[in-house]
């Protein structure tokens, strides 16, 4: 086997087991939430008996080692489970969910990377000067407030206050493409002001570092403009950090989401977990759970090999 598919089998297998590690994680976190399924289902009025029966209906008076394998089981055979407290098929409920966080991450992703490389590469051309500064303290001022203050202020001031947007971000099946788009630029714009100063930062240091190298001094000798040095030579050597940046980045738009979609009441993963925590529903929250960690895992694995195909000394280890 040549060394760079050597590399890609290593990162995919470190992520196979990551993968069943966290779920062993996921799963002894439910198991250790306060409440009980069954009370929550009945209610409090429910009588000792009809409770040992549900929960003997339910499995919850198997041992929890046995409980792990049989979720483990369903889920490599594509069965998420049972909600408990709709009664519905899991994977079906989640599809349009799903669908729903990746539709409002990608279009974040659409706007946010290329916005951040290029303010990442004029923070470069005027370094240390008004531009430089300006980009950088809007990045420094954007990571620093909370997701919810952001949203609340977007809602504020462009859904009360101007009504250029809804303040609740409700999308559905059949609606039409604008329509869509129209009802995610709040919550759009909260996840944009999150992702793109890391974004931007690191395209900054990483086209910085770059700079030194000698064949740079050698371009600038020759009287290559800054913006054809930078877009020419510095920014395709510098492609493997910002590659790696990026895909953390995706990660986040899909993982990170809960808060923003509770706060606009978005029909996505994040505030289908937050309900189903709410309910005590624990099959919910390891479906939900598992599909945030696969996608985090996935995504960085993908940046790991970018990693090494961008990299000549990743390829060709000594």
């Amino acid at each position: 086997m040549s060394p760079i598919l050597k590399l890609i089998a290593q990162r995919v297998a470190l992520g196979v087991i990551l993968l069943f590690a966290v779920s062993a994680l996921i799963f002894a976190g439910t198991q250790i939430l306060p409440g009980d399924v069954a009370s929550s289902i009945l209610g409090q009025s429910a009588t000792p008996q009809a409770l040992a029966n549900l929960r003997q209906e339910l499995g919850l008076n198997d041992p929890a080692i046995v409980r792990y394998f049989r979720w483990v089981g369903g889920v490599l055979t594509g069965d998420l489970g049972t909600a408990l407290t709709t009664r519905q098929d899991i994977a079906t409920t989640l599809g349009p969910r799903l669908w729903n966080t990746l539709f409002l991450a990608f279009w974040t992703a659409v706007v946010a990377i290329p916005l951040a490389i290029v303010l990442g590469m004029l923070a470069v051309m005027y370094r240390n000067g008004p531009v430089d500064k300006a980009i950088s303290g809007f990045a420094l001022a954007s990571t620093s407030v909370p997701e919810f203050f952001v949203g609340y202020l977007l809602i504020f001031f462009f859904a009360v206050k101007l009504q250029w947007f809804p303040s609740i971000s409700t999308v559905y099946d059949g609606m039409p493409f604008l329509q869509k788009l129209q009802a995610i630029v709040l919550p759009g714009t909260a996840l944009l002001l999150v992702v793109l100063a890391h974004m931007m930062r690191m395209t900054r240091a990483a086209i910085l570092n770059v700079m030194q190298s000698a064949y740079i001094e050698t371009a600038e000798l020759k009287g290559v403009s800054p913006f054809e040095i930078i877009r020419r030579h510095a920014f395709p050597n510098a492609i493997a950090p910002i590659v790696n940046v990026v895909m953390l980045n995706l990660a986040y738009l899909v993982v990170g989401v809960v808060v923003v979609e509770v706060i606009f009441v978005y029909p996505g993963m994040g505030q289908y977990l937050v309900d189903h925590v709410a309910k005590r529903d624990v099959p919910v929250v390891q479906a939900v759970g598992l599909i945030f960690a696969a996608v985090y895992i996935s995504l960085n694995i993908v940046a790991d090999v970018a990693s090494i195909l961008a990299n000549p000394r990743l390829r060709h280890p000594r």
